[in-house]
């Protein structure tokens, strides 16, 4: 080979080397900077929620207490029992309540024979001033006579009408204290079980000052769930919302029971638990220690005695659903630039949360390459969103984006 054609191939291999050199740094300059991580958007059932803790108590209960004291002789219940309305429950000794009952109709009696007896002296006082009357037209008695038996007459008359009056107020007591003989005796105010039973045979008790419970009885057939719900998430809760809810002991199965119900009341004011101590009406209320609580009722039937009093429930408030949605997750959706106040930051999610809000998020194109994309989001639970308009079933939304290395310097150009 001459010198020439060795010149030549020199030169021809140099100009590959540098092509391939070229190519080899335009692939590396056109390689994407990061790489995206994507979720496919889908159709599923969504549910927008408040959750909180609540607590089981009987729809209809009574707490049946003593109107009178005395010593418990005989409890007839104990707890569990089923009772009908009117069945006896407790004895409580009566012998005070006896003897009082004993001595009023006593002075009763004792009264009605004092009216007899002013009665017929009331009779011969008429008959005394009928005489004097007949004398005094015939001109054979003195004016004085006659004036001193219609006084005795007036006298009489005055003396029934306080006998009649004091046998009135002795009926009246004695109506009262047989009352409370009977109260000795105390029977169910309604038909259920009885949950509680606070008293024992032969505990004394006083109905002095206060009405002593003796124990509780409870219709279980229906349940009121007693819910507190923070303040941040009262606003949500409404009427007639749906709700469910479920209890401690079915976490350990696959499938927990689920109870489900709508909302009865929403009480207007927090719970009494979470009111400052000493607080009167017309002071400044003092400064809060801890988050508000508001009490949500809402009742379910319970005919198969699954639910119990004081079980604590898990409450979710269905504040929105929509069925076989179009969702892309939460992650995707672009928060407001620039919001940092936290107050600002819960008024933009709740108004989020309405049906019709518009947010963006950024979209794979078929170049693999992202696209910003404006859509109309509807319900929203903790992780996705109802996608109502601006996106389609099966494209892919970002969710996050990991930068890449771009390869060794030497081979940048």
């Amino acid at each position: 080979m001459t010198r020439t054609q060795q010149r030549w191939k020199a030169i021809a291999v140099a100009v590959v080397l540098l092509a391939a050199a070229g190519g080899a740094a335009a692939w590396w300059s056109s390689r994407p900077a990061v790489a995206y991580q994507t979720e496919t958007v889908a159709r599923t059932d969504i549910e927008s929620t408040v959750t909180a803790i609540g607590t089981l108590q009987p729809r209809r209960y009574v707490d049946v207490g003593a109107q009178v004291s005395g010593q418990v002789t005989r409890l007839r219940v104990e707890p569990g029992a089923q009772v009908e309305k009117g069945a006896l429950l407790v004895e409580i000794d009566p012998s005070v309540q006896r003897a009082t009952v004993d001595a009023g109709r006593a002075s009763l009696a004792g009264l009605r024979a004092q009216l007899a007896e002013q009665q017929a002296l009331r009779k011969l006082a008429e008959q005394q001033l009928t005489r004097q009357r007949q004398l005094a037209r015939d001109g054979a008695t003195r004016e004085e006579d006659l004036q001193t038996a219609e006084a005795n007459l007036a006298a009489a008359g005055a003396r029934m009408e306080h006998l009649k009056a004091q046998i009135d107020q002795t009926q009246a007591t004695l109506k009262a204290d047989e009352a409370r003989l009977g109260y000795t005796r105390i029977y169910a105010p309604m038909a259920g079980t009885v949950v509680s039973v606070e008293a024992r045979e032969g505990q004394t008790l006083n109905a002095t000052y206060q009405t002593p419970n003796i124990l509780r009885i409870a219709d279980l057939s229906a349940m009121t769930v007693w819910t507190e719900v923070s303040e941040a998430d009262v606003r949500r809760v409404r009427d007639d919302m749906p709700v469910y809810f479920t209890t401690l002991g079915g976490a350990d199965q696959a499938r927990p029971r689920r109870w489900s119900s709508k909302v009865r009341q929403v009480l207007p004011s927090p719970s009494t638990s979470q009111t400052p101590a000493g607080g009167n009406a017309g002071q400044a209320p003092a400064p809060a220690t801890k988050a508000v609580a508001y009490t949500v009722l809402f009742d379910v039937d319970n005919e198969d005695a699954e639910l119990m009093p004081q079980m604590t429930a898990q409450v979710v408030f269905v504040t929105g659903q929509a069925a076989q949605a179009l969702t892309v997750p939460l992650m995707a959706v672009a928060d407001k630039a620039g919001t940092t106040d936290k107050a600002e930051k819960a008024e933009n999610a709740e108004k989020a949360e309405k049906a019709g809000s518009t947010q963006t998020v950024r979209v794979l194109d078929a170049k693999g390459q992202p696209e910003q994309r404006t859509v109309r989001l509807g319900v929203r639970s903790r992780h996705q969103a109802e996608v109502l308009e601006g996106l389609q079933e099966g494209e892919r939304v970002i969710v996050g984006e990991t930068p890449l290395d771009r390869g060794p310097r030497w081979l940048q150009w």
